[in-house]
Parts: structure tokens; sequence; C-alpha cells
């Protein structure tokens, strides 16, 4: 009898415990709960999102291969990509890929579209900075084409004013020449240079560094 006492006893302080804090203990655990509900809700949802995404992105793709491509349909996949699911993978490849289709047609103004939606969507510390990267280097090259050498300045400058991969260096500098600033130019070149590997690089920086004739 006395063991049963004694055993009961020891539940004494946590019941207490339990009592004293009762709403704190269910508010806390009632948190986790929607905590809880919140991650499996989400993983479903983003699990559905991709399934969708990856069935738009094949009919995207299977169109851009018929000989007798219908832009409009191309058009409205990669929006409705864009505007659904944007966060998914499959809308930047899709918007990578019609970008370069625009391009190839000489469609630079859907083309620079497309890119600044890229750039859009994987901008930010989260972002994806490859595909970033692709859809400022190439956007910058249109705009080039179209002497618009501040906007294609504007476009990689994040990239060019600290150490990046040599070719965004050298494109800066092409871009500074284009604008008469050779000091400036030539900087970018060094760094470039300092940054390409195979000596077919080097020597094309070499010789651009020649022009400036500085």
């Amino acid at each position: 009898m006395n063991n049963v006492y004694e055993n009961n006893m020891r539940f004494v302080p946590l019941l207490k415990f339990l009592d004293k804090y009762k709403k704190s203990i269910i508010f806390i655990l009632s948190l986790i709960l929607v905590a809880a509900t919140y991650i499996v809700i989400s993983n479903q949802i983003s699990k559905q999102n991709h399934e969708n995404a990856a069935k738009i992105y094949k009919n995207l793709l299977l169109e851009i291969e018929l000989e007798n491509q219908d832009i409009e349909k191309i058009n409205d996949l990669v929006q409705n990509l864009l505007t659904d699911y944007g966060k998914t993978g499959y809308t930047q490849v899709a918007l990578l890929k019609k970008a370069s289709l625009d391009a190839n047609n000489k469609n630079f103004s859907s083309a620079l579209k497309n890119y600044y939606d890229l750039i859009s969507i994987t901008d930010g510390f989260n972002g994806n900075k490859i595909f970033n990267k692709l859809a400022r280097v190439n956007a910058a090259r249109i705009h080039i084409s179209n002497q618009e050498y501040d906007k294609a300045l504007n476009l990689i400058e994040k990239y060019s004013s600290s150490s990046t991969n040599a070719y965004i260096h050298e494109l800066t500098g092409d871009i500074l020449v284009k604008k008469n600033k050779n000091e400036l130019a030539l900087a970018q070149y060094e760094l470039a240079s300092d940054k390409y590997s195979d000596e077919a690089s080097k020597s094309i920086i070499s010789m651009k560094i020649a022009n400036l004739g500085i």
C-alpha cells in the first residue's frame, strides 16, 4: 500500500506543472500541429504544381519540335507556366528556350521580354544564379546589337562589379569600349585575361587591349 502511495506521489509535481501551464502547453501543441499541417499541405501543393508544370512543359517541347510551330500556342503555354507555376524549374527552362527561339527568329522584343521575365523570377538570395546570369548576359547582347549600351551594362553590372567569370568581364569591356570608356574597359579586359585558361581566349583579349591604344 505504501509503495502505491509513493508511486502516486511522484506524479504530483508533474500534475501541478501541467495544471499551472496547461494553457501555454495547449497553445504550443496547437502551434506545432498547425505548423506540421502547413508543411504537409505545402509539400502536397508543391508536388502537384511540379506535376502540372511538367505536363505543360512537355506540351511546350512537343510544339517547339514541330516543323510548323504554332507561336501563339507556344506563347500561351509559356505564359501559363509563368502565371501559375513561376517558382518551378520547368518555367525557368521554358523561358530560356522560348527566348532562344525568339532570338533565332529575329523576334528580339519577345526574346527580351522572356529574358526579363526569367531575370525577375530568378533574382534574389534564393534565386537560381545560373539562369539569372544566362538571362542577363543574353539580354545584354540583344541590347548591344540595338546599341542600347547603358541597358546592357545595367543588366550585367551586378556581376562585372565583382569577381565573376571571364566572359562577363570581356562583355563588360566590349560595352565600355562602345561607350568610349577605354580605361574602364581595360580593367575589365585584364580581369577577363586573368580568368581565361585557354590561350585562344587570352589572345583575343590581348588584341582587344592593343586596340584600345592605351
